[in-house]
C-alpha cells in the first residue's frame, strides 16, 4: 500500500470563502500603509492526501500525530505522521457481520479504544500490535470516552470515565503489563459504574470530558466533568480526595445521587451530538468548548476560578444557529471540530466554518460527488491539525493565521481590549482601535479617557485637538497634549516647545480663573497648582522649559503669578532672582532662605552686604553654616557695611564670624586679621590684649600688619597694645617711653626684650626707666631695687640722675652692696688665675711623661690595616696598641681630610722623601740644619696623619654616616653576585 503522505495533490486552488463581514477600506491614519491584498492566504485551505484504501474507510481518529484509520473490512492503519512510511496493519478480531462502531485515541496518541457494534470493546497501545478484549466492558456500546489529560504514562490511561448509549457512566484503568493478570480476557484494572443519566429514560452519553481545577486544599483535587446526551449538556464539580482508593471519582459523583445534577437543556434534538474542548497549544487548562445539537452549536468558556458559580464553569455561553441557505433543503451536520475562533462543521457534502465570535459563516467548501460522501471530522488536540473523510479519500485543512480578523470583530462588538490583544502586532489596526474607542468615548463623554487613547493614535494632532477645544473644561485637552507629549522622542524639540508652552498656558489660564472666582484656597486650586509643578520639574519638560525660561517667565508674569514664578525660579536654579524678589517685599528672612538652599557662593557674596544690615545674626549663622565653601575675605564688603553706633549687634556678630574664621577655619588672611583688630579696638578692647597675646611674638606667624595695627591702636588711645606692638617691631626704646607713661612693671619687661646679647641696648632701656624713676617719680628707693633687678646696671650709672639734695642715706647700702660685689669679683679672679697656673704646671709633667713612654714590638706583629709583617718598614704605634705602616696609615687617613690638608700631606711627603734620598747620598757627612728641616717636616707629617689612631679616634666615629661602597663601586659589587 503506498504511503498516504507521500505527496500532496491540490485538488482545490483555493476554496470558497464566505464573509459575512466585508471589510470597508477606509484610511487608517497617517504614517500607516494599509499592505492587506487580495491575494491574502485563506484562513483554511484544503489538501487531498495522495491515498487509496483497499477497502472504504469508515472511521479515522488523529492525536499527537498519531493516525489511525479503520477500513470496512475491520482492518487498522496505524501511522507516525512525522515517519508516513512506517505503516503498521492491524487485523481485528473478526465475527459475523460485527463492525467498528467508535475509535478512541487519547491526547498522547499512546493508548486507542476500539468499540465494535457488537459491543465487543477492544484496547490497543502504541507498543502492541494485537488489541486486547475488555472482557468487563462487554454488552456496553461506548459513545464517549473522557481522557485523562494529566496522565502521560505510555503504559496505563490513568483514572478515565466512558460514556455508554445507555445513558450509563463507567470508571475504569487500562495497563498494558505483559504479566498483568489481565492479560486473559481484559486489561481493565477496574470497572465502576458511578452515574447513570437515563433515570426516566434511556438517552445515549453522547460526549464525556473532565479536566482539573485549581484548588487550595492540600488533601483534595478538585475536578469538574461535563456529559452531553442529544439534548441536555450536564456539569458536575466536586472534590476527590488525593488518597482515595479507585475508583477516583465515586465521591464527587455520590453528592449527585439526589437528582441534584446540572444541566442545560436545549429543544429540537436530532438523536444525536457531540461536545469538544479546545485547549490551546502549551497551556495547561481547557479554554473554551461546544456542544453540536439540535438547533445549534452551544458555545462558551471554560472558567475554573468559580465565577460561574459553585456548580457551574460555563461562562459566557450562547446558541450559534446553522448556516441555512433558502435553497438549501434541511441538513443536520455528521460532526464538528472546534478552533479558537472557529467551529468546521461537517454535512454529507461539504463543510462549514463559523466564526464563534460572530455567528457568521465564514467559509464553505463544498466537495464534488467525486469523492463520495463525508463520513466523518476530526482534529488533532495536540497539532491543531484538521482531517475529513470520505469512504475513498482523505482530506488535510490547514488553518493559516486565524486571528487575523479577530480584533475586527471584537472592535464592531466595542470589545475594544480584547480587539488590542489581537491586533497588537499591526500597527495599522492598532491604530484603527485605538480611534474607534476613543470615539466612543467621547460620545458617552468620558473626555479624560478618550483625550488619552486619541493621543496614542496617529491621527491629525490639530483635528482631535479643535475637537477638545471646544468643551468648556480643558482636563481632556490637558491631558490630550500631555500625553502626545510624553510619546514624542528627545530630537523633536520644536514639537516638545510648542506643545510645553501650550500646557503653561492651559495650567495659568486655569488657576486664573479659579482666582478670579475665589478659589485660591480650595483644595482644587492647590491640586491644579500641584499639578502645574509637577509638570514643569518633569526631567523632559524642565530641559525644555530651561531653554526657553525667558518665555515661561513672560508668560507666568503676564498672569501675575507669584507664588508660581517663584517656584519656576527655584527649579530653574534662578536664585539670584528668587531673592531679588524678596528682599523687594523686605521679606530678608525668606531671601536668606533661598539662599541656604542653593551652592551658588557668588550669590551669599552679592547679596550678604543688604542682609547684613537687617538680619546680621542670621546672616552669619548662615557663613557659619557654610564653613569652608565661602572665602572669607570675599565677605570683607558685607561685614564693614554697617554703623555701630546705630546697630552694634551687627558689629558684635562680624566679630562673632571672623573668630570663628580664625579659630576653627585657621585662616591666615591678613586682611581678616586687620578688620578683627580694628573691631577689637573700637568695640572691645577688652580682648584687644587677648588677641594680640594669642598671635605670639614671632613676627613671621603674626598674621596682622603690625604698622596698621600700631596706627590703629594709637587712634584709639589703646598704649597697651601699642608697647606690645614696638616691641614686635623690634622699636624697644619706643615701647619703653610709651610704657613708662602707663606702667613702670611694663617698662620693665619692654626693657628685657631685648637680645642677651645686646647688653648695651638692655643697659641704656633700664637706664631710661631708672631716670623715669628717679625724675618723673622722684622714687630712688625704688630707682635702688633696680640695681637688683638688672645684672648690668651698677650704682655709678644711676648717681648721675639723683638730684643735688639727695643725701647719701638713701643709697648708702647700694654703695656698700656694689664695693663687696667688687671685692668679691677681684676674688673669683684671683682664684682662677690660681687654677689656671696649677693646670698649666699639670700639663708640663704629663708631656714630659709621655716623652718617657715606650711600648714593645715583636716581631710578630701585623699591620693591622694590610695584616703583613709590622717590621717590614716604617710603622706607627698607638697608646691604645694599634699599629699601622706609615703608608697604610697615610692611606686610610688622607680620604678622611680636606682637600688642603691632603695637599699639604702629599706635599710633606715628598719632602720626607727627597731628605731620606739627600741623607743616603751624604752618607759620613755631618748636616745639623738638614737634619733640623727634616725632623720639623717628619713631625708636621706626624700630626696630620698620626694625632689619633684610625680606629679609636674621632675619625671612626665621623665616619658613621658614610656608606660602605662608592658611589662607582656599586654596580660592581652588585655584578659579581649575579
Amino acid at each position: 500500500m503506498a504511503s498516504i503522505l507521500d505527496q500532496y495533490e491540490e485538488e482545490s486552488a483555493r476554496a470558497t470563502s464566505i464573509s459575512s463581514v466585508t471589510p470597508i477600506q477606509v484610511p487608517i491614519g497617517p504614517g500607516y500603509i494599509d499592505a492587506r491584498t487580495d491575494l491574502d492566504t485563506p484562513i483554511f485551505s484544503k489538501k487531498k492526501i495522495n491515498f487509496k484504501p483497499s477497502d472504504p474507510l469508515t472511521h479515522v481518529v488523529v492525536s499527537s500525530n498519531f493516525l489511525v484509520m479503520a477500513m470496512s473490512n475491520n482492518l487498522l492503519l496505524r501511522l507516525d505522521l512525522e515517519h508516513p512510511d512506517q505503516q503498521e496493519e492491524i487485523e481485528l478480531p473478526k465475527a459475523s457481520e460485527d463492525k467498528v462502531y467508535r475509535l478512541f485515541l487519547d491526547p498522547t496518541g499512546k493508548h486507542l479504544i476500539i468499540c465494535m457494534e457488537s459491543t465487543e470493546n477492544l484496547y490497543l497501545s502504541r507498543n502492541s500490535r494485537k488489541p486486547r478484549s475488555i472482557g468487563k466492558l462487554k454488552g456496553h456500546l461506548v459513545n464517549a470516552v473522557a481522557w485523562n489529560l494529566q496522565n502521560t504514562n505510555e503504559n496505563t490511561t490513568g483514572a478515565i470515565l466512558l460514556g455508554t448509549s445507555r445513558g450509563l457512566i463507567f470508571e475504569t484503568e487500562l495497563t498494558d503489563s505483559g504479566d498483568s493478570r489481565f492479560f486473559q480476557g481484559s486489561l481493565d484494572q477496574y470497572l465502576k459504574q458511578l452515574f447513570n443519566l437515563a433515570k426516566d429514560k434511556i438517552v445515549p452519553i453522547t460526549g464525556l470530558e473532565f479536566d482539573r481545577m485549581p484548588s487550595d486544599s492540600m488533601t483534595e483535587y478538585k475536578y469538574y466533568i461535563l456529559a452531553t446526551t442529544p439534548g441536555r449538556l450536564y456539569q458536575f464539580v466536586g472534590n476527590v480526595s488525593k488518597s482515595t482508593d479507585p475508583p477516583l471519582f465515586q465521591q464527587l459523583f455520590m453528592q449527585y445521587e439526589s437528582g441534584a445534577e446540572q444541566f442545560s437543556e436545549l429543544p429540537g434534538e436530532f438523536g444525536y451530538s457531540e461536545l469538544t474542548m479546545y485547549r490551546p497549544r502549551h497551556a495547561k487548562c481547557v479554554k473554551s468548548f461546544a456542544w453540536m445539537t439540535g438547533p445549534g452549536v452551544y458555545h462558551g468558556e471554560i472558567d475554573v476560578s468559580g465565577t460561574a458559580g459553585p456548580q457551574s464553569v460555563t461562562v459566557n455561553t450562547k446558541l450559534i444557529r446553522y448556516p441555512r441557505d433558502g435553497d438549501e433543503k434541511s441538513q443536520n451536520p455528521l460532526s464538528m471540530v472546534m478552533t479558537e475562533f472557529h467551529v468546521l462543521l461537517l454535512f454529507p457534502d461539504r463543510l462549514k466554518v463559523m466564526c464563534v465570535l460572530n455567528e457568521q459563516l465564514i467559509y464553505e467548501d463544498v466537495f464534488p460527488d467525486r469523492f463520495g460522501r463525508l463520513l466523518g471530522l476530526c482534529s488533532d488536540p495536540v497539532k491543531g491539525t484538521i482531517w475529513a473523510f470520505t469512504g475513498q479519500s482523505i482530506f488535510k485543512y490547514k488553518v493559516t493565521r486565524e486571528a487575523r480578523d479577530v480584533w475586527q470583530m471584537y472592535l464592531d462588538k466595542n470589545e475594544f481590549e480584547l480587539a488590542k490583544e489581537y491586533c497588537r502586532d499591526n500597527v495599522a489596526q492598532l491604530d484603527r482601535v485605538l480611534t474607534k474607542q476613543a470615539e466612543y468615548l467621547f460620545e458617552k463623554g468620558e473626555y479624560q479617557e478618550s483625550a488619552m487613547m486619541y493621543a496614542q493614535t496617529q491621527n491629525s494632532f490639530e483635528e482631535i485637538a479643535l475637537k477638545f477645544i471646544k468643551l468648556d473644561g480643558k482636563d481632556a485637552l490637558k491631558s490630550f497634549i500631555q500625553k502626545k507629549l510624553s510619546a514624542l522622542r528627545p530630537q523633536d524639540k520644536t514639537q516638545i516647545t510648542m506643545l510645553v508652552t501650550w500646557l503653561i498656558e492651559i495650567f495659568l489660564n486655569q488657576l486664573g480663573e479659579m482666582k478670579e472666582q475665589g478659589q485660591d484656597e480650595s483644595d482644587e486650586y492647590r491640586k491644579v497648582q500641584e499639578e502645574f509643578r509637577m509638570f514643569l520639574a518633569q526631567p523632559k519638560n524642565k530641559e525644555c522649559v530651561s531653554n526657553n525660561r525667558g518665555v515661561v517667565y513672560d508668560l507666568i508674569a503676564s498672569h501675575g503669578d507669584v507664588e508660581d514664578m517663584v517656584f519656576f525660579a527655584v527649579l530653574m536654579q534662578d536664585f539670584e532672582k528668587v531673592i531679588t524678589h524678596h528682599i523687594q517685599h523686605d521679606n530678608y528672612k525668606g531671601a536668606l532662605g533661598q539662599l541656604s538652599k542653593q551652592t551658588d557662593t557668588e550669590l551669599v557674596y552679592k547679596f550678604s552686604p543688604l542682609l547684613m544690615q537687617y538680619i546680621p545674626r542670621e546672616t552669619v549663622s548662615l557663613w557659619i553654616s557654610l564653613r569652608g565653601s565661602l572665602e572669607p575675605i570675599k565677605l570683607i564688603p558685607a561685614l564693614v557695611q554697617y554703623d555701630h553706633n546705630k546697630n552694634r549687634e551687627q558689629g558684635n556678630e562680624a566679630i562673632k564670624y571672623l573668630e570663628f574664621c580664625i579659630e576653627q577655619l585657621d585662616n591666615k588672611d591678613q586682611a581678616i586679621h586687620n578688620y578683627l583688630l580694628s573691631l577689637y579696638a573700637k568695640l572691645k578692647p577688652d580682648q584687644l590684649m587677648t588677641y594680640l597675646n594669642i598671635q605670639g611674638t614671632d613676627e613671621d606667624t603674626i598674621c596682622y600688619d603690625l604698622k596698621y595695627a600700631l596706627r590703629l591702636c594709637a587712634e584709639h588711645g589703646h598704649k597697651k597694645a601699642c608697647v606690645h606692638i614696638y616691641s614686635l617691631m623690634g622699636l624697644y626704646e619706643e615701647a619703653v617711653d610709651l610704657a613708662l607713661q602707663v606702667d613702670v612693671e611694663l617698662a620693665k619687661q619692654q626693657a628685657d626684650k631685648p637680645d642677651e646679647d645686646d647688653n648695651d641696648l638692655r643697659k641704656k632701656l633700664w637706664l631710661r626707666i631708672a631716670r623715669h624713676v628717679v625724675e618723673e617719680e622722684k622714687d630712688v628707693k625704688r630707682a635702688m631695687e633696680f640695681l637688683h633687678d638688672c645684672e648690668l646696671l651698677k650704682i655709678e650709672d644711676i648717681l648721675p640722675f639723683f638730684p643735688d639734695f639727695v643725701t647719701i642715706d638713701h643709697f648708702k647700702d647700694a654703695i656698700v652692696t656694689s664695693l663687696q660685689e667688687y671685692n668679691h669679683h677681684i676674688e673669683q679672679l684671683k682664684e682662677e688665675m690660681d687654677d689656671a697656673t696649677k693646670s698649666a704646671e699639670e700639663i708640663r709633667k704629663e708631656i714630659q711623661s709621655f716623652r718617657n713612654k715606650y711600648a714593645f714590638v715583636s716581631a710578630t706583629d701585623k699591620c693591622a690595616a694590610c695584616n703583613f709583617p709590622l717590621m717590614a718598614r716604617s710603622f706607627y704605634l698607638f697608646p691604645c696598641h694599634h699599629k699601622f705602616h706609615s703608608d697604610c696609615l697615610i692611606g686610610e687617613v688622607l680620604p678622611n681630610l680636606t682637600s688642603k690638608k691632603r695637599q699639604r700631606v702629599e706635599e710633606l711627603q715628598r719632602k720626607v722623601a727627597e731628605n731620606e734620598d739627600s741623607r743616603v747620598s751624604s752618607v759620613g757627612v755631618r748636616g745639623d740644619n738638614s737634619t733640623d728641616k727634616s725632623k720639623d717636616t717628619k713631625a708636621e707629617l706626624d700630626d696630620l696623619v698620626a694625632s689619633e689612631c684610625i680606629y679609636c679616634g674621632d675619625l671612626m666615629v665621623r665616619s658613621i654616616d658614610q656608606p660602605f661602597l662608592d658611589e662607582g663601586e656599586e654596580d660592581l659589587v652588585l655584578s659579581g653576585w649575579l
